[in-house]
């Protein structure tokens, strides 16, 4: 490096600092604690700013070193220790459930060799206690869902038109207990020859203690069953009438004959006779239901001789 001259002429200053070199004190001169102000050390601790602070550029053009990281950054904890835990433990409660089945196993398999132990009803089974009947029968307090007749059809009414059940064997389990046939009252139903299997309902006797309404079918304890009589059929009257689309059209209107008989509706079982009842075809009825591909109708039986009927078997 040259000395220092006066740009005039002139002795050089012996004070004067080489050009190019900061003057003692400043911040291109002795080194200073980072971050100190020119010529005043700071004390440890200081907040660092300003050039020449780390992480600022020199005003030198010497390189400053980044700053150290405030904190210390934590160690990462691997996550394969918690699912390693879970493994163990998993491993151990299948284990123990392992062992536990296999203990159980073993006794069950120990029995096979005695031969099954059945206690009767109120005797000591061999390790002290009392095996209760495993089918016990009815008691007053308890009846039969089945009415007593066991029969897997008995049905259980929840309208009057339910109890024509009775009609084809099977009683009715919520029908009113049958006494005596005096003041009972009396559901009473009739077949078809067209369809034997459905059973309508022939309501007759409106003034007559055997008489109940649709809506008191839980104090009716009697069915009377009307069976069409197989061959019973008498001579067709022809009946003219039009049909809906308003076509005139010739119907056959057959007599036939019914038996009656009378039963216990909560049980099915068969009470009496009301002998047999005649459905006469002596003249056309007023409105007809007859068989579109017949073209035959079948009268229905006679209500006055049912309502005789009933009078005498209520009687």
């Amino acid at each position: 490096m040259s000395d220092s001259h006066s740009p005039y002429g002139g002795q050089p200053d012996p004070h004067a600092s080489p050009w190019g070199a900061p003057p003692p004190g400043s911040p291109g001169g002795q080194p200073l604690p980072p971050g100190s102000p020119v010529g005043h050390p700071m004390p440890p601790g200081s907040p660092i700013s300003g050039p020449g602070a780390p992480g600022y550029p020199s005003p030198y053009g010497a390189p400053t070193p980044p700053p150290p990281p405030p904190y210390a950054q934590p160690q990462q904890k691997s996550g394969n220790r918690g699912v390693w835990l879970g493994l163990g433990i998993g491993a151990a409660v299948m284990a123990v459930l392992v062992a536990c089945g296999g203990t159980i196993g073993y006794f069950m398999l120990g029995d096979d060799d005695e031969p099954n132990q059945i206690a009767t009803s109120g005797s000591p089974s061999p390790d002290g206690d009392t095996d209760p009947d495993p089918d016990p029968s009815p008691t007053p307090d308890q009846p039969d869902n089945d009415g007593g007749s066991n029969n897997n059809n008995a049905v259980t009414a929840r309208n009057s038109s339910d109890f024509n059940a009775v009609c084809d064997g099977n009683p009715v389990l919520n029908a009113a207990p049958y006494t005596s046939a005096k003041g009972a009252k009396v559901f009473t139903f009739s077949n078809n020859p067209d369809r034997p299997g459905s059973w309508s309902s022939k309501s007759v006797g409106f003034n007559k203690p055997y008489y109940a309404r649709a809506s008191d079918w839980a104090t009716v304890s009697v069915v009377g069953c009307l069976t069409y009589v197989e061959g019973s059929e008498g001579e067709p009257r022809k009946c003219e009438y039009k049909d809906r689309d308003d076509k005139q059209i010739t119907v056959d209107y057959i007599s036939a004959r019914y038996t009656l008989t009378f039963h216990n509706a909560q049980t099915g079982e068969k009470l009496g006779d009301g002998g047999q009842i005649n459905a006469p075809a002596g003249r056309c009825p007023s409105f007809i239901s007859y068989n579109r591909q017949t073209m035959k109708s079948h009268a229905q039986p006679d209500n006055g001789a049912i309502e005789l009927a009933l009078d005498k078997f209520t009687s």
